[in-house]
C-alpha cells in the first residue's frame, strides 16, 4: 500500500470513529476574529508573555503549537508599517512576494517562489487569498483595503485540506475586527507627497444585551507617479474607498451569528510602464536608437515624432515620465461587494460552522496596450468591457473531541458556483497597419519603402512589386489599412462549480506527540462558451489573396484578430476530481519546543486560455475544434517538511526546511505578440537539447512518462525578541532554490515546450529570488512621565537578485536590492491620539516588478516599483 493509500485509510477511518461527548471547543476565530489575548492596538505593545492565538487548522491554537509554517502579523504590525492591502506583506513576510503589473486586476503573489502571472482571467491563483473565512477567486480580487485588521495569517507552502479552493503555494488569510459590546471608534488621517489624502474611520458597540454592530470606512487618493507627456496627465494614481458594516447576534454562549457586508471601489489610472534603459535591461539602451534599431526608425517616421519625445525617460527610467499614444490611457472602475453569513453553533458534542457568502466583482480597464507613443494596440477607455466576478460559496464544517479528548476530529463539506465573464476589447491603433506594413516594406527594400503611403511602398515601390510579387503589393496595400478594428464586444463566459469534502484530525498519541490526518477529495466541473464579436474584415481579405506570404497573413490577422470568428460558435467543458490531503507527525519534548514533520498535496484546478490567440496559428481560418487549444492542465503539488519552533519568555525561533514537487506548472507568459499559457511538466528522457530550440515541432517527451516540472526546496527562520514590554525586534530569512526540471515539455501528455519558453529549462523560475530577508523593530518607550509614548518603528526587506520575465530573457534580471519603511511618532495616555510621521522606500531605492518584451518594437519595457513615499498621520481612538 503506497502512501497515498495510508494517508487516505488513516484520515477516514478517523472521520468515522464513534464520536463520545466532550466539552464543545471554542468557536472558531479564523471566522470570527476572535482570539484569547486581546488584540493588540496600534498604541500599545504586546506583552512579552501573550501567545498569538491563530487559526491556519481551523482551531484555536497558539502560534508556536501549529506544525505549520506560517507567518502570523497582527493589527499592530500592519499599522506601523502602514500596510494597506495585500501588497505591503511583502515587507513582513520573507517568503511572500506581491506584485501588480497590467493593471490592478493582473495582481500576483508569490510563495517561496511559486506564484501565477494574473494577467489571464482564466488562470487562478497557487496563492488563495481569504478574508474572514471567505475565498477570493484571483489574487487581484482580493487586492481590497484591508480596514481595521485583527490580524493576517500567511500560510506557506500547499494547503489542501482545510481550505476553500486552489491553494497549492500557500494562502493568505486576511481576518478582519469582529463588532464588539463595548462602545469604541476610531479616526485616522494620513497626509503625503503625491498629493496623497487617506481617511480611516470607525465604530463599534451595543445595540441591545445581545447584538452588536460595526461600520467603518477607507477613502484614499493619491496622484500617479508617472507623467505622460503626450497626454499631460499623471498615471498609476489611487481614487478609492471601502464600507464595510459587520452584525454580531449572541443570544447565549452556544450560539454567535456573524453578518458581514461590504463594498468598494477604485476610479484608476493603472499601469504603466516605461521603456527600459541599460540600467534595468543592459543593452536596451542601443535599442532605443535608430541607428541600431530598424524598427524604432520606422515607428519615428510612422509617428513623426523625435527620439526624446518617443522615448522621454531614455536617459533614465526612473525619471518615471512618458509618452503615450494621443487620446489613450489607463483609466479603470473596479467595483467589488458582497456579504458573508457565518454561524457557529455550540451544541455540547460538537461544534458545527457554516459559513455562505456571495461576492461580485468587476474591473473594466482603458490600456495603451503597447505603452508608446505609436498607436498600435489599445483597449477603449470608453465603452470598455472587462471582467466580472460572480461567487456563491458555502462551507459546513462539524467538529468535536472524542477518547477523552485524545482525538480532534474535523469534517466538512465545502462549494462553490462561480461565473466568470470577460470582455475582449483589445484593438489596433491608428498606426498598427501603417507600421506593420512599414515593417515588410522595410524588410524587402528600403529604396522602394514610403511611410504614409499605402502599403508604406512609394510610386516606384508599388510599380515594381506589382510587376515582380503581385500579392505582396496586395497584401501590404491591405495590410496597411489595419486600424481601430478587433474586438468590439467579444465575451468569454466561464461558469466553475466546485464541490469538496475533507476531514481534518489530530490525534493525541502520547500527551507530547501528536498524529495529524486530513484529506479533501476536490471535483471540478468548468464551462466555456466564447460569443465574438471583431470588426477586422482585413483578414480575410489579406488571406484570400493567393500566394500571399504568411508573414503578411499573420501581421493582418495578429492573434486571430478576424471577423470570420463572428460565425464561430466555442463552447466546451472540463470535468475534474483531485484527492489531496496532509499527515505530520509534531512532538513537544517540552512545553517550550515543538519538532514536527510533513507531508501534504495540493491542487490547482485546470481551465481555459481566455484568449482567442491561443486558438492557433492566424495563417489559416479557424473551427471551432480548436477550442481544445484553449485547454490547460490542473496544476498539483507534492511537499514535504520538517521544522522546530521554540517559544521561551520574551523570544521565539521556528526554522523549517521544505521539498515540492509541482506537475503541470500552470505558466502564463507575454512573447512580445501573444500570452501564452503552458504547463510546464518534466519529461523522464533526456531531451538533447529539443526543448531549448526554435523549432516548435522537436522536443516531445518521446516516452510519454513525464515527471514534476518544477521543484521548490529551501529554509525558512524566523525569530522574534521581545526583552522589554516595549522593545520588539523580529527577523525572517527564505532561501528558496526554486527551479525548472532540466527536460521540459508543455503539457502531461508530452507536447513539445513553445519555442518562446526555451531558456526555461534548469533556471531559476521568474520573481523567485534565492535570499530574501526582513527585519523590523518597534519600539514604543514611555515619554518621562507624562503618560506618552514614543513610536520608533522600522522595517527592511532585502532581496538577492531574479529573473523578472516569465520566459527568462536575459536582459530581465533585477539585481538585487533592499527596501526600508520607518515610522517615528509620540502617542497620547493610553493611546487616546498618536501623530506620526512615515516614510516607505525610505532611500528612494530603485526597482522594477517585472521587465518584459515591449510589443512588436525589439525592445524592452519595464513596470517600475514605487518611489519614496512619505507623509504624517493623526490618529485618534474613542
Amino acid at each position: 500500500m503506497n502512501f497515498r493509500a495510508i494517508l487516505f485509510a488513516g484520515a477516514a477511518a478517523s472521520a468515522l470513529l464513534e464520536m463520545s461527548p466532550a466539552t464543545a471547543q471554542a468557536m472558531d476565530p479564523a471566522d470570527s476574529s476572535v482570539t484569547t489575548p486581546q488584540a493588540p492596538t496600534a498604541e500599545t505593545s504586546r506583552p512579552a508573555t501573550d501567545v498569538i492565538i491563530i487559526t491556519a487548522t481551523r482551531r484555536e491554537q497558539a502560534l508556536t503549537d501549529v506544525p505549520i509554517a506560517i507567518n502570523a502579523v497582527s493589527e499592530e504590525e500592519l499599522q506601523n508599517s502602514g500596510t494597506n492591502d495585500i501588497r505591503e506583506l511583502n515587507q513582513l513576510a520573507p517568503s511572500l512576494l506581491v506584485s501588480s503589473t497590467g493593471s490592478e486586476a493582473n495582481t500576483s503573489a508569490r510563495i517561496r517562489g511559486i506564484g501565477t502571472v494574473g494577467d489571464n482571467a482564466g488562470l487562478e491563483s497557487s496563492v488563495a487569498i481569504f478574508v474572514d473565512g471567505v475565498y477570493r477567486s484571483r489574487t487581484g480580487v482580493g487586492m481590497n483595503e484591508l480596514g481595521e485588521v485583527d490580524r493576517v495569517e500567511v500560510l506557506r507552502g500547499p494547503q489542501g485540506t482545510l481550505f476553500g479552493r486552489n491553494a497549492s503555494a500557500g494562502l493568505i488569510h486576511v481576518i478582519t475586527r469582529e463588532p464588539e459590546f463595548i462602545s469604541r471608534g476610531y479616526a485616522y488621517g494620513h497626509y503625503g507627497n503625491y498629493d496623497y489624502w487617506r481617511g480611516e474611520a470607525g465604530f463599534t458597540g451595543p445595540l441591545s444585551d445581545t447584538v452588536a454592530a460595526k461600520i467603518e470606512g477607507v477613502y484614499e487618493t493619491r496622484d500617479g507617479f508617472y507623467y505622460d507627456e503626450t497626454n499631460d496627465t499623471d498615471v498609476n494614481t489611487r481614487d478609492r474607498y471601502l464600507v464595510r458594516g459587520q452584525l454580531l447576534f449572541e443570544p447565549n454562549d452556544a450560539l454567535s451569528v456573524r453578518l458581514i457586508g461590504d463594498y468598494s471601489r477604485r476610479e484608476e489610472a493603472c499601469c504603466a510602464a516605461v521603456y527600459a534603459t541599460d540600467a534595468i535591461a543592459p543593452g536596451n539602451t542601443a535599442l532605443l536608437d535608430p541607428a541600431n534599431n530598424s524598427t524604432v526608425a520606422i515607428l519615428q517616421a510612422v509617428t513623426g515624432t523625435t527620439l526624446d519625445q518617443f522615448y522621454p525617460s531614455r536617459d533614465d527610467s526612473f525619471e518615471r515620465d512618458i509618452a503615450l499614444s494621443p487620446g489613450r490611457g489607463f483609466e479603470g472602475t473596479t467595483e467589488d461587494y458582497g456579504a458573508s453569513l457565518q454561524i457557529e453553533w455550540g451544541l455540547g458534542a460538537a461544534d458545527v460552522t457554516s459559513i455562505a457568502a456571495y461576492r461580485e466583482y468587476s474591473n473594466a480597464q482603458g490600456a495603451d496596450a503597447d505603452y508608446g507613443r505609436a498607436d498600435l494596440l489599445f483597449v477603449p477607455s470608453e465603452g470598455r468591457d472587462g471582467r466580472q466576478f460572480e461567487t456563491f460559496s458555502q462551507e459546513v464544517r462539524v467538529q468535536g473531541t472524542a477518547f477523552d479528548d485524545r482525538l480532534d476530529w474535523l469534517v466538512g463539506g465545502y462549494y462553490s458556483d462561480e461565473t466568470l465573464g470577460t470582455g475582449s476589447g483589445l484593438k489596433f491603433g491608428d498606426d498598427y497597419g501603417p507600421f506593420s506594413a512599414c515593417l515588410v516594406a522595410f524588410g524587402i527594400s528600403a529604396q522602394l519603402a514610403q511611410p504614409g503611403a499605402p502599403g508604406c511602398l512609394s510610386p516606384i515601390g508599388q510599380f515594381v512589386l506589382g510587376q515582380s510579387s503581385p500579392a505582396t503589393a496586395q497584401g501590404l496595400n491591405l495590410l496597411s489599412q489595419v486600424r481601430n478594428v478587433g474586438d468590439e464586444g467579444t465575451r468569454y463566459l466561464q461558469n466553475s462549480e466546485s464541490f469538496a469534502v475533507f476531514t481534518h484530525n489530530i490525534f493525541a498519541l502520547t500527551d507530547s506527540l501528536d498524529l495529524t490526518l486530513g484529506l479533501r477529495w476536490t471535483k471540478e466541473d468548468k464551462t466555456l462558451d466564447v460569443d465574438f464579436d471583431n470588426s477586422n474584415t482585413i483578414c480575410p481579405q489579406v488571406r484570400a489573396i493567393p500566394g500571399v506570404s504568411p508573414g503578411i497573413v499573420t501581421l493582418a490577422c495578429l492573434g486571430n484578430s478576424s471577423s470570420e470568428l463572428n460565425g464561430i460558435t466555442l463552447n466546451d467543458d472540463i470535468d475534474d476530481d483531485e484527492i489531496t490531503g496532509t499527515a505530520s507527525l509534531s512532538w513537544k519534548p517540552t512545553e517550550e519546543v515543538l519538532v514536527y514533520g510533513s507531508f501534504s498535496t495540493g491542487y490547482k484546478a485546470g481551465g481555459f486560455n481566455l484568449d482567442r490567440g491561443a486558438l492557433g496559428a492566424p495563417v489559416v481560418p479557424l473551427d471551432p475544434a480548436d477550442v481544445v487549444n484553449l485547454r490547460f492542465d490542473a496544476e498539483t503539488v507534492d511537499s514535504y517538511e520538517i521544522g522546530a519552533k521554540f517559544d521561551y519568555t520574551g523570544f521565539t525561533i521556528s526554522a523549517n526546511a521544505f521539498y515540492s514537487e509541482f506537475s503541470s506548472f500552470q505558466l502564463n507568459t507575454f512573447d512580445g505578440t501573444l500570452y501564452i499559457v503552458e504547463s510546464i511538466t518534466g519529461c523522464n528522457a533526456d531531451l538533447a537539447g529539443a526543448d531549448r530550440d526554435t523549432d516548435p515541432a522537436t522536443g516531445a517527451c518521446p516516452s510519454g512518462e513525464t515527471s514534476p516540472g518544477v521543484t521548490s526546496k529551501g529554509i525558512e527562520l524566523q525569530a522574534t525578541m521581545a526583552p522589554t514590554s516595549d522593545l520588539s525586534i523580529s527577523s525572517g530569512l527564505t532561501y528558496a532554490d526554486t527551479r525548472y526540471a532540466d527536460n521540459l515539455v508543455g503539457s502531461a501528455d508530452g507536447d513539445p515546450l513553445n519555442p518562446s519558453l526555451r531558456r526555461l529549462p534548469g533556471e531559476r523560475i521568474s520573481n523567485a529570488p534565492e535570499f530574501v530577508v526582513t527585519n523590523a523593530l518597534s519600539w514604543t518607550p514611555p515619554i518621562a512621565d507624562t503618560g506618552l509614548s514614543g513610536l520608533v518603528y522600522v522595517n527592511a526587506r532585502t532581496t538577492s537578485d531574479y529573473n523578472t520575465g516569465s520566459s527568462l530573457g536575459d536582459v530581465k534580471i533585477q539585481d538585487g536590492y533592499t527596501v526600508v519603511n520607518a515610522r517615528l511618532g509620540v502617542r497620547g495616555p493610553e493611546g487616546s491620539w498618536a501623530i506620526e510621521g512615515w516614510a516607505k522606500n525610505l532611500f528612494d531605492t530603485d526597482y522594477t516588478q517585472v521587465i518584459f518584451d515591449s510589443a512588436f518594437q525589439g525592445t524592452y519595457s519595464a513596470y517600475l516599483a514605487e518611489p519614496r513615499t512619505y507623509g504624517i498621520t493623526l490618529r485618534s481612538r474613542f
